[in-house]
């Protein structure tokens, strides 16, 4: 018993540090975050469909969309992640400076404190919806959960989103859809794309886990009103090919290294997925006050 409480105190220590390292040190904490986790460690780039690569690191994604008057792409990953994202991009034989926009999922630091160093490098449009706006120009600070705790160096915005915007450039196409809960502004993207010669509808769905409280919310009221209409939205968009901003979401390092071409068509993983998160919220919203 001793050995056993002797070690739950000294877990219980390395909650209460990490907590206060997150609250005073907010760099070391998002490094901690990324490194120890393993979410930021360098892997090859791997094609999705005819012209999409993942370019991002061993979680946190990142995905380089091609065209004949050049590329897009979404989500720049954590600072630590942006360097591997241009390596990614220039041993796929393509130049960072032909990046001309730039699209994000959601404003949290996993996913959004590269994106100054990756417009200076590609010297592309960033593009947001309104509420991820603000959270990308603020550096991440005035989160409705992790305040201002999680900061980044802030980028600009060169235009703002609206719901159900197509992102046109040349021969790209990318629908933005409004996905509130995770995030107020949480975007997901939908485009056609052809897989081995068949063509399949790509959906990359912004996160849909809880974080911060789904009743008396006084920060974010609307939050349990978001996530329902966000699920009924994402259940009723096509998904044959299924992306998100976590490598693990969509089993990344199952399906790279599964030798078929089409290993990324999963609309069975997809409906999965989204069913596992929706009985997770709803688990959570039923639990008492």
């Amino acid at each position: 018993m001793k050995r056993i409480s002797k070690w739950l105190g000294g877990l219980a220590g390395a909650v209460l540090a990490f907590a206060a390292i997150v609250w005073f040190h907010a760099p070391l904490a998002t490094w901690l975050y990324v490194s120890t986790l393993g979410l930021s460690r360098e892997v090859p780039p791997v094609r999705i469909a005819d012209n999409i690569y993942y370019v991002g690191a061993s979680d946190l994604a990142s995905f380089l969309v091609t065209g004949d008057q050049g590329h897009v792409l979404i989500d720049s990953g954590s600072v630590e992640t942006a360097p591997q994202i241009l390596s990614n991009i220039r041993t796929l034989g393509f130049d960072p400076k032909n990046v001309k926009v730039i699209l994000n999922s959601h404003g949290h630091f996993d996913h959004a404190a590269g994106m100054a160093e990756l417009k200076a490098a590609t010297g592309a449009r960033l593009y947001a919806s309104p509420e991820e706006a603000k959270l990308i120009q603020a550096g991440g600070r005035g989160d409705f959960v992790f305040g201002d705790h999680l900061a980044y160096e802030p980028a600009q915005v060169d235009h703002v989103l609206k719901d159900r915007e197509v992102v046109q450039l040349g021969n790209i196409a990318i629908t933005a859809h409004f996905t509130p809960g995770h995030t107020k502004g949480c975007t997901s993207w939908t485009m056609s794309v052809t897989v081995a010669g068949e063509p399949h509808n790509m959906l990359l769905i912004c996160s849909v886990t809880q974080q911060g409280a789904l009743k008396h919310n006084t920060a974010y009221p609307r939050i349990a009103d978001d996530f329902r209409e966000s699920f009924a939205r994402l259940e009723g968009l096509p998904c044959d090919v299924f992306l998100g901003p976590h490598a693990s979401m969509f089993r990344l390092a199952e399906k790279r290294t599964s030798g078929r071409a089409d290993a990324f068509v999963d609309p069975a993983g997809c409906a999965a997925f989204l069913k596992r998160q929706k009985q997770a919220f709803e688990a959570a919203l039923a639990r008492p006050d």
